[in-house]
């Protein structure tokens, strides 16, 4: 279970200047996929813990990694079918376990986060949910445009994965060879990290405050870096399952 009250402070949470950095990368969505099966998780699970792992290599490069384990807000979605009618989105306090150096470690408390939310929220009605989010977030929100309470916050990035376009898009001819989101950012949070798919890739685009979060493009090199992380846990798993020829 996480709290409203448990995410440590952060360089993210501080004041933003007018300056802004926009960085962005394709990766390829079968690695991810291959990853998830691989680890028996969602495909969601990896891409936290990958964010997770990126942020943590950033934040000890900046000599500015909490003892405390982030909290990302996660939009997530509470469908159980396969209906595409009606809104069943809710946000989630994810722990990203950043304070853990052991990959594998940190996604079994992330899935562990993140599912706990789910089931927590799938036993309450539409209505217990709305009420139970403007309670909770709302007076985060306040806080955020506020600046009341500096060192309080319910969670120190939004980390956002939204599927998109499956099938290729054209302008007058043209195909659209990536699509990169762009988000905001605000006092008290200071990055954004927004992910979207398009056809076999897996789009991101990072924002943030040019002053509170110094050469921000890099945690793009600590993503591949994190994923590459995975995939060699994952190869040598597969070596170990492997029967030995007699």
């Amino acid at each position: 279970y996480v709290s409203t009250s448990q995410a440590p402070s952060c360089i993210f949470n501080q004041r933003v200047s007018s300056s802004r950095r926009f960085a962005a990368q394709s990766f390829e969505l079968e690695r991810f996929r291959a990853i998830a099966r691989c680890l028996n998780t969602t495909l969601n699970d990896v891409v936290l813990a990958v964010c997770s792992g990126a942020l943590r290599a950033y934040l000890i490069s900046l000599n500015q990694l909490p003892k405390r384990p982030l909290i990302a807000m996660v939009p997530a979605s509470l469908r159980s079918d396969d209906s595409d009618t009606g809104n069943q989105i809710t946000m989630i306090l994810a722990n990203l376990a950043t304070n853990k150096s052991d990959p594998l470690e940190r996604i079994k408390i992330i899935q562990r986060s993140m599912q706990h939310a789910k089931e927590r929220f799938k036993r309450m009605t539409s209505q217990q949910i709305l009420n139970y989010s403007a309670l909770v977030y709302g007076a985060s929100g306040v806080n955020i445009l506020s600046g009341m309470m500096p060192k309080h916050q319910a969670f120190n990035l939004v980390i956002s994965n939204v599927p998109g376009p499956k099938k290729p898009l054209y302008w007058n001819g043209a195909c659209l060879d990536a699509l990169y989101p762009a988000s905001i950012v605000l006092d008290g949070q200071a990055l954004n990290i927004t992910m979207t798919s398009y056809l076999d890739k897996l789009e991101v685009g990072l924002t943030a405050c040019r002053q509170a979060v110094p050469r921000m493009q890099s945690l793009l090199g600590f993503l591949e870096d994190e994923i590459q992380t995975f995939e060699a846990l994952c190869q040598l798993n597969l070596n170990i399952s492997k029967p030995r020829a007699s």
